[in-house]
């Protein structure tokens, strides 16, 4: 009698062991579904995805955009924005006209065209300049080429201080107003500058009015 009370016994711990067995399993399997889905949910779900260039860092306005500052990601159709582009090289080279997070999609109207350094400069830098005539400002639009004047004061002339600058953004007033800027002045203009120049027109533009020429 006890060894089959033993017998049933042990057949019972048997089965409760395998039961253990196989929710510890299917618990196992749910986690790395789960993961999968994390990590590949376009693909896990079967919905059409596409891949797209995302930034793979939080990336600051007026970034000069570079292979490691971009990464691809597949996202699904739906939820892709227009304009995003597909292809990293497409990106390298070009300015950020606005922050962007890491993992932002990037489209084509973040990015402006050709920069200085890509026509034989030694390289580009953003540079803040505040521009002396407000309405100046206003006719400026994020990739446009400008050349930089200085104005005449008591001890100088007018100056061309570059050529060749892009406008990287302009900050211009939340409502459309002045806000706190002096009346005298324009908003706060970001310039794509070839490194050469950049120190030379940040001084100047704290020493004297500083314009630009439409191009």
């Amino acid at each position: 009698m006890d060894t089959l009370l033993n017998r049933l016994t042990d057949l019972h711990l048997l089965r409760g062991r395998r039961a253990r067995l196989l929710r510890r399993f299917l618990a196992a399997a749910l986690m790395l579904a789960g993961l999968l889905v994390l990590l590949h949910p376009a693909s896990a779900r079967g919905a059409p995805s596409t891949a797209t260039v995302v930034a793979a860092r939080d990336l600051p306005a007026g970034a000069v955009l570079r292979a490691a500052d971009l990464r691809l990601a597949d996202l699904p159709d739906d939820v892709r924005p227009a304009g995003a582009l597909g292809d990293v090289g497409a990106a390298v080279g070009r300015l950020l006209s606005g922050a962007a997070r890491a993992g932002e999609p990037l489209t084509d109207v973040r990015l402006l065209g050709t920069t200085p350094a890509a026509k034989g400069e030694s390289g580009t830098v953003t540079v803040a300049v505040r521009l002396a005539d407000a309405g100046v400002a206003e006719l400026l639009q994020p990739g446009q080429h400008v050349a930089v004047v200085a104005a005449p004061d008591a001890t100088h002339t007018a100056a061309e201080l570059v050529k060749d600058a892009m406008v990287v953004t302009v900050h211009r007033p939340e409502g459309g107003g002045q806000g706190v800027i002096a009346p005298d002045k324009g908003p706060l203009v970001l310039l794509a500058l070839p490194v050469s120049v950049a120190t030379e027109v940040a001084a100047t533009s704290l020493e004297r009015p500083v314009t630009v020429t439409l191009r």
